[in-house]
């Protein structure tokens, strides 16, 4: 029975033909060793294949020549008709191979590297130099002050191998049975007809279970079989004739296996495929642990030890403490050339800047987070350093990005520089590795009104830990207002990249959502009616968030403090908002072929951050109105980034079946090691294919992803992305486990809604609890949907009235006890 790695393998490659003209080929069958060794590589040939067998000690760019030849004579070919080579291989350890083409000139093809990963499976590869026929000027013939250059492809000569090129350091072998240009030595078998998407994570007890079956040719039914652990067949039936999901162009199927709702593992068969899927309860505890861990991983200035990062301990780079003032940034107090010292914060994604746009919403988020579900975090324990101190571990984490922050602000006038960052991009380097200048960049309104946000959400949550932090929560207040005040009186001031700076932008010239939600979070922690006065709710768009657009964090902010908010601005018509927006994603999950949150506008640039906010956005409405179809919706949509989806890929790092491997993180591509950091979310497919990578297996939004480090446009990381997904597994960790303790232990009986008479529900501002029972004093608790007691009260009526208006809307949980009965309520605050 064929395998899912054998749809992986050859989906890429479909539709390639040797009725292309081969133009060189060496399957190494007449015992010609036509490579140079090196002190890290020792070329042999054995079994008519090459073998490369490395030791561990190559340089980062040690590389090996492979030469053209003729029966052993060296010779040139001609290339370029049809500029791809074609290698089939395998490799232990999943080295990176890249491979280079040289012209009888001396000019190489490494103006934009070609690479590939390769498995412990004999597999075809192929790499397009289509396009990418240039030298940098890295060295050799081609002067940098000349570069880019171009390489003759008439005249090839040599292939330039790379094994884990800017890390070296590879201890392994790689088997290579023949190589070839133009087109491959020989037939690379179709692509199967079917493929399988499920979510390679968890399933979990009382959710939904869906699988999907795709093709890229319409069918009219599938017969299937679910097998448990002992293999007896539990479920088979027949699919429904597919339909076209014309994201991905492909046909689709869904199977319902729901009823399934015993813990263990499952195989699912089809004529052609299988897979095994699992169902626990606790099935999002690892990846919402490892989720958040990717901010621990990706710290600045600091080493990460193995006591915490385990095999991803390294040493400390980017110390930040002798800082640039660039010249877009100058200003009297501080001129251009002044150095300041800015340390910590989070690596902002693939490279080693800082960024205090995307800053805004990712810190935010997390913060969020534990605003809204303080009581599980407080509780919650993760392996970074600062845990078993008395601050909970997500805000610890904050702290070190808030840190980073604050020092990004200017104390002579409240302004906030843009960004941290070189000049450039650096190469494939370690942390500690990096020796370039760091500089701040120009200041803001973008960057103020972020700043500002973020540091009022924070103000008010370390209030409550002045103890641990003294004077914390007011630096950081005071902060916020200097950042607001210089965004007032600098209301336009927009990001225009220098002409020297040629990292990311994140250039935003609309800032009126960024007004409103610093005006929102402000008046939130200060009660000040200056800030009050700055809220427009006509003004705050219900747009899914983004980095550039966060209206809708306004309307989370709001949602949360409703009921100490309704006196002042209009709740009711800023909650209104949020759940249409709510209500047209849950439509989506129920119109869409793949029941997801996903449409074709959805696949932009990180469309995995996309969904991740539309999860966010459906969890805020469930917890709004306490509404279950919200929440149902939610979960089916998280089965998108675990693999049910238009790639077949699990898209966080480090989980799955079908993994991704080689994502643009420059930590993961130097450090030596073969799997990537864990947690860390990529981007995600959209149709731009920015970044000109060969493998892409088409341009369909859905489908448009490769998992290649050349890949920054759909494979790289960056905290923006991360943050959703922490937020919403969490979240949905939570809901799952508090199902589960209130299943066990609240015994709801529906025999005593005789007894008992909870209304009216939904409640506004009072409750009634009414009892049949005489002569006893019913005690009631009030918990939040989390687990938090809000108030506990004797009755000493058979009629009784609470007041709830001081509670924020949302779902509550009513246990009422007597001597002699338990009953428990679900009661929605309006």
């Amino acid at each position: 029975m064929k395998t899912l790695l054998s749809f992986l393998s050859l989906a890429l490659l479909a539709g390639s033909s040797i009725k292309a003209q081969i133009t060189y080929s060496d399957d190494f069958d007449k015992g010609i060793l036509s490579i140079n060794s090196s002190p890290g590589y020792t070329p042999s040939l054995s079994n008519n294949m090459l073998l490369l067998t490395a030791n561990g000690s190559a340089d980062l760019w040690e590389s090996l020549s492979y030469k053209i030849h003729m029966d052993g004579v060296d010779s040139n070919t001609d290339a370029s008709a049809v500029p791809k080579l074609y290698i089939k291989a395998k490799g232990t350890d999943l080295p990176n191979l890249r491979i280079d083409l040289r012209d009888a000139n001396g000019y190489v093809t490494n103006f934009s590297g070609q690479s590939t990963v390769l498995i412990d499976e004999f597999k075809i590869y192929e790499l397009n130099y289509e396009g990418k026929l240039l030298d940098g000027g890295y060295g050799g013939p081609c002067l940098p002050a000349d570069a880019p250059c171009p390489v003759d492809a008439t005249q090839i000569s040599n292939l330039e191998m790379f094994i884990n090129p800017g890390v070296g350091g590879y201890n392994g072998t790689i088997e290579i049975e023949w190589i070839s240009l133009g087109a491959p030595l020989e037939d690379i078998p179709s692509a199967p007809e079917f493929d399988i998407r499920y979510n390679q994570v968890s399933y979990l007890k009382g959710r939904d279970k869906l699988i999907n079956i795709v093709s890229i040719n319409s069918f009219s039914s599938k017969s299937y079989t679910v097998y448990d652990s002992a293999d007896n067949a539990i479920i088979s039936g027949t699919t429904d004739t597919s339909v076209l999901w014309s994201d991905s162009g492909e046909y689709v199927a869904t199977v319902d296996v729901s009823s399934i709702d015993t813990e263990g593992t499952y195989r699912f068969v089809i004529d052609e495929l299988e897979i095994n899927f699992t169902i626990n309860n606790d099935g999002y505890q690892e990846i919402r642990e490892q989720a958040f861990k990717y901010y621990y991983y990706n710290r600045a200035s600091t080493s990460l030890t193995a006591d915490y990062a385990g095999i991803y301990a390294r040493n400390a780079g980017h110390p930040d403490t002798d800082v640039i003032i660039h010249a877009s940034a100058a200003s009297p107090a501080r001129p251009a050339g002044t150095k300041i010292a800015a340390p910590k914060g989070w690596y902002d994604a693939g490279d080693y800047n800082k960024y205090i746009v995307n800053s805004g919403i990712s810190t935010y988020t997390l913060l969020a987070a534990y605003e809204h579900y303080d009581t599980y975090y407080k509780n919650l324990e993760f392996n970074i350093p600062e845990k078993g101190n008395a601050i909970p571990d997500i805000l610890d984490e904050t702290i070190w990005n808030l840190d980073w922050m604050l020092a990004m602000q200017d104390p002579n006038d409240g302004g906030v520089y843009h960004k941290l960052t070189g000049l450039n991009f650096s190469g494939n380097i370690m942390p500690d590795q990096y020796t370039f200048d760091r500089y701040v960049v120009q200041k803001t309104t973008a960057a103020a009104l972020n700043f500002a946000a973020v540091t009022a959400v924070a103000s008010r949550i370390f209030a409550d830990f002045e103890a641990e932090k003294p004077g914390y929560s007011a630096t950081l207040l005071q902060a916020s207002k200097d950042a607001y005040s210089w965004a007032k009186a600098n209301p336009t001031v927009y990001y225009v990249q220098p002409s020297d700076v040629k990292t990311g932008e994140y250039g935003d010239n609309n800032v009126t959502d960024e007004f409103q939600w610093a005006a929102v979070e402000l008046f939130i922690s200060t009660k000040d009616i200056q800030y009050k006065n700055d809220i427009n709710i006509a003004n705050i768009n219900a747009q899914v968030p983004t980095w550039s657009s966060s209206s809708m964090l306004a309307l989370f902010s709001i949602a949360h403090h409703a009921s100490e908010l309704s006196g002042d601005i209009n709740v009711s018509a800023a909650n209104n908002k949020l759940l249409e927006t709510a209500n047209v994603l849950k439509n989506n999950v129920d119109s869409s072929p793949m029941n997801i949150t996903m449409t074709t506008p959805d696949y932009v640039w990180g469309s995995n951050g996309q969904i991740g906010n539309q999860l966010f956005v459906l969890i805020r409405a469930y917890e709004l109105t306490g509404d279950e179809s919200y929440l149902s919706a939610t979960y089916k949509s998280m089965d998108y980034i675990f693999g049910r989806n238009g790639t077949g890929y699990c898209y966080v790092t480090g989980f799955g079946n079908r993994k991704v491997i080689d994502p643009h993180h420059r930590i993961s591509v130097s450090d030596g090691i073969a799997q990537p950091v864990p947690g860390m979310i990529v981007g995600g497919p959209h149709p731009g294919q920015q970044d000109s990578c060969s493998g892409y297996p088409n341009a369909n939004p859905a489908s448009s992803f490769v998992d290649n480090y050349c890949s920054y446009s759909t494979n790289e990381i960056t905290i923006n992305w991360n943050a959703p997904l922490v937020y919403s597994i969490h979240a949905l960790y939570n809901y799952q486990n508090e199902s589960s303790v209130l299943s066990v232990t609240d015994n709801f009986d529906e025999t005593l809604e005789n007894i008992f008479e909870v209304y009216p529900n939904p409640a506004n501002k009072v409750l009634h609890i009414k009892t049949a029972i005489t002569n006893t004093s019913p005690n009631i608790e009030l918990y939040s949907i989390l687990g938090k007691k809000i108030f506990s009260k004797q009755l000493k009526d058979t009629d009784s009235a609470i007041d709830i208006t001081n509670l924020s809307p949302g779902l509550y949980l009513a246990k009422i006890t007597t001597k002699t009965h338990k009953y428990t309520a679900k009661i929605l605050k309006k």
